[in-house]
Formats: structure tokens, sequence, C-alpha cells
């Protein structure tokens, strides 16, 4: 999140610097229903019934902020192998450092695949509501399956599907 959040994320709390005392601030984040549902239309799940951030907000050298914590939630998703709606669950670890806007950033190591840049403190200001549902959107599974969910092929038979019996098919229609 270098950049300021888009207008018309569900999920918003801004933070000013000032707000961050020099201990740091914990903070609980639990939105409303209509926001959570918002939040699931958003994020293409079918719903959210739960969602807590618990952060801690710190100061960090002379004008940045360090951001940690978790993000857990609950979604209903739709079961990839079932299509039955089923209740996952969603657990993020948030560690995210801040820098003032316009900072010089480091280059990463040519090696380091790694390498996560710090996000910028815009006007002022960080949004941790738009951070947090960037950590749950992290943490939903893009191919979600039910709990003891197996896919199982149909059954074919194999000389049906054989590219050979398809050819001897065909010539056996020739010959009439």
């Amino acid at each position: 999140m270098t950049q300021s959040a888009p207008i018309d994320l569900p999920f918003r709390h801004v933070l000013s610097l000032a707000e961050v005392p020099p201990h740091g601030l914990d903070l609980r984040l639990e939105p409303t229903e209509a926001v959570r549902a918002a939040m699931a239309k958003h994020m293409g799940v079918l719903a959210m019934p739960a969602f807590v951030a618990t952060l801690h907000i710190a100061p960090e050298g002379a004008a940045g902020l360090h951001v940690t914590g978790t993000v857990d939630a609950a979604v209903v998703q739709t079961c990839g192998v079932t299509l039955e709606p089923f209740e996952a669950p969603v657990r993020e670890p948030v560690d995210v450092h801040f820098v003032p806007e316009g900072t010089a950033l480091p280059a990463p190591a040519e090696d380091d695949e790694s390498y996560d840049p710090p996000d910028e403190i815009v006007n002022g200001a960080i949004d941790v509501g738009a951070l947090a549902s960037e950590f749950l959107a992290l943490g939903i599974d893009p191919y979600p399956r039910k709990p003891g969910a197996v896919f199982e092929p149909p059954a074919e038979d194999a000389a049906a599907i054989s590219p050979f019996s398809a050819l001897s098919r065909l010539k056996g229609e020739g010959d009439a």
C-alpha cells in the first residue's frame, strides 16, 4: 500500500501520526455487520461472519511507524469441488513498516526475493483499515475446498476415450 487507499474501499480507519504515542498504540478493529457484508462483496466471498484486526502501531525511527498484529476472520466461500458454501477461517500475521512520503528506499539485494519495501505515510497518516483488508485478501484461499471434499473424476471406459478406438469406429463407419 504505497499510495493512499482508493476511496471505494468498504473498510477504512485512518490514523494520523499525531495519534500514536511514543510507547505505541494498540487497536482492535471490528467492523459492523454492514461493513463486513460490503467487505465480503469487495473480496469476492459469499459472506464474512467475523473480522477482527488486532494491531500494535509503534513509532519507528525519526518519523516512521511499525504495524504488527493479526487479522482474524471467517469467510463463507463456495467449495471448488462440491460447489457448496462453507465457512473458512482466515488468520494472517501483519508486520509492515511505514516511512514518510518521499523517503528514498534502499534497493533490494540482487538475490533477495523476499525484499518488501516499506509503505509510505501519506499526508501524515496511514489507513489501518485498508491495511487490515489487504492482509485479509492475502489470506483468502483462491481455490477453496470444503474440509473433507475430495475430487473424484468420473469413471470412464479407457477404450471409449482412446484415439485409436475413435479411429477404428470411423473406419468401421466408412466400410458400411
